[in-house]
């Protein structure tokens, strides 16, 4: 949820409700051109105890039917979230056997360096193994390394839908949501400050 923020707005909220799995939309321009952007902010995935299988939501899966590209994200501090990406995304390619789906990889909180439990090594190698786009930034520290990030995968999936006439991929009938969440981010941004604010008064 702060990478999104943090890209959709450039500010970092470090008090923010829990992930909803909220969709927000926004103009973006792809060299020189205008497009429509939706992300999906998916609720958090873990893997089930014990083994090397992830517990998936039913949303998550909407959410690959539909999707573009993919941004996995995992924490430096936290090796287990390293862990949930490789069987996260043999989950995709189940789905999508046949697709050549960009993807990026993220490695947060790369201001937390003295709590490292992932190497950048270690991330590169998955990457590269999984066919797509590394960056370690901070969510916190930031910006510009966040929406440079982003920008990179928008660019892939755009060209990947110019080179595709801007056909959908055959054989997938879910319908992409339609209910662009922005005024939801607001508030949640509004809420954050406001309760920063009252915190800040009370000391």
């Amino acid at each position: 949820t702060a990478l999104v923020v943090r890209f959709l707005t450039k500010r970092f909220i470090g008090d923010y409700e829990a992930n909803t799995g909220a969709l927000y939309s926004r103009k973006f321009t792809i060299d020189g051109e205008q497009i429509s952007l939706q992300v999906q902010d998916t609720p958090f995935v873990s893997l089930e105890e014990d083994s090397d299988s992830i517990c998936c939501q039913e949303q998550i899966n909407r959410s690959i039917y539909w999707a573009d590209g993919f941004v996995f994200v995992y924490s430096i501090t936290d090796y287990e979230s390293y862990r949930a990406i490789r069987p996260l995304h043999q989950h995709i390619r189940r789905i999508h056997p046949n697709a050549n789906i960009p993807l990026l990889l993220l490695a947060n909180k790369g201001d937390l360096l003295r709590a490292r439990q992932v190497s950048s090594k270690e991330g590169l190698q998955l990457a590269s193994e999984l066919g797509g786009t590394y960056y370690e930034v901070s969510a916190r520290e930031n910006c510009e390394g966040v929406h440079e990030a982003f920008q990179q995968l928008c660019q892939e999936v755009s060209r990947m839908i110019g080179s595709c006439n801007g056909e959908k991929r055959r054989g997938l009938h879910l319908v992409r949501p339609k209910s662009p969440n922005m005024q939801d981010l607001k508030r949640r941004l509004k809420q954050a400050l406001t309760s920063k604010g009252k915190s800040a008064t009370t000391l």
